[in-house]
């Protein structure tokens, strides 16, 4: 298979965990015989700095050219502590998923059983906790009308019919394909928009009558993804619940470092870890590359390359138990070992299987 990638690694520690990303892919495309050309683009601060525009043309340009998109972070603190910015590096994102219609967001949230310590509940909740998180990604209130100004301001948390059927056919799909079991999330008590969300999806529930279906509140999804992780198969929910629960839910398995994501819409597809762009780290070798590996398995199976997903994740299941690990899930006692180790040790893993 030809696979042409435009690789967008950001800010922060993104340069250094897409370096091991994009190793692991070549390593696995040489395996199995596909061929692979990157195309680099700037986004972010980084693109503000250079070109003063957080997803310049060009980069949508090199996005819209490609098959998928390997993407890693976007931050910096000199945006996050100034309120009169007008151009911040999260525009980038955003402008990113609008303009390649990038509507569903997938977050998987699975627990490593030699990784269980790390995560601040208990054992016997979360140990076999394995649930999809998926977002709405281009409504809700980050797209809607807003006003600021000394006084005052709002933003407008705007649903349409049409916006909220699609991202239900999406969640239905992976039910079908996992346990059979969707959460619905939203806010019907009090929004009028997760009252449509409500409605909408009470008429959708009946295409797939083999699919068990229930609703809850957002704060009560927030509580129960604490007390009982394992309820949840499949979750659905609106644009800003979603960010909100999905960084929850990565926290469940103790590191943030761990989860990869998938956004998936009208045309190229992203494939990005969930955690951000960790300024203060920048630099130092300490960032742990695994979500942005685990990434790249998702790249593979988005285009039906099974086998090749499989032996990315059989990689960085094989490091963790050889206990080569980045510093924040090291073992007591464990030898050091940097992002650009660990990936080392996985693309040679894949290289001698």
């Amino acid at each position: 298979m030809n696979l042409k990638i435009a690789v967008l690694p950001g800010d922060g520690i993104g340069p250094e965990i897409s370096a091991q990303g994009v190793a692991v892919m070549s390593a696995v495309c040489e395996k199995f015989g596909h061929n692979v050309s990157y195309e680099y683009a700037i986004c972010g601060a980084d693109a503000i700095d250079k070109v003063g525009d957080p997803f310049p043309e060009e980069t949508f340009k090199i996005c819209m050219d490609s098959d998928a998109v390997l993407f890693s972070a976007v931050g910096d603190p000199k945006f996050d502590n100034d309120p009169t910015a007008k151009v911040r590096p999260e525009q980038g994102l955003l402008a990113m998923r609008k303009k390649l219609g990038l509507f569903a967001n997938i977050r998987p949230v699975e627990t490593f059983d030699c990784l269980i310590h790390k995560s601040p509940l208990k054992d016997e909740l979360v140990r076999g906790a394995d649930f999809i998180c998926i977002r709405e990604l281009t409504g809700g209130m980050y797209f809607g009308e807003k006003y600021q100004d000394d006084e005052k301001a709002y933003d407008t948390n705007a649903y349409t019919r049409p916006e909220i059927e699609r991202i239900l056919e999406v969640a239905y799909q992976y039910a079908l394909r996992r346990r059979k079991h969707l959460t619905v999330v939203d806010k019907a008590n009090v929004l009028a928009s997760s009252r449509l969300w409500r409605q909408v999806a009470k008429e959708v529930a009946q295409k797939y009558p083999e699919v068990e279906t229930d609703y809850m509140f957002v704060d009560n999804a927030a509580m129960r993804m604490i007390q009982d992780p394992k309820f949840f198969d499949v979750m659905v929910t609106e644009n800003t619940f979603g960010d909100i629960l999905t960084d929850e839910g990565s926290c469940i398995t103790g590191s943030m470092g761990l989860l990869p994501s998938a956004s998936t819409g009208e045309h190229t597809p992203v494939f990005e870890p969930i955690h951000g762009s960790w300024p203060q780290a920048k630099g130092l070798n300490i960032a742990n590359p695994l979500a942005q590996i685990l990434s790249v398995a998702m790249l593979f199976e988005y285009f039906n390359l099974m086998e090749e997903g499989k032996l990315i994740r059989e990689a960085v299941n094989a490091s963790l138990d050889a206990d080569v690990r980045t510093p924040e899930i090291q073992v007591e006692g464990g030898a050091k070992y940097g992002t650009k180790e660990v990936g080392e040790w996985i693309v040679n893993y894949i290289k001698n299987a």
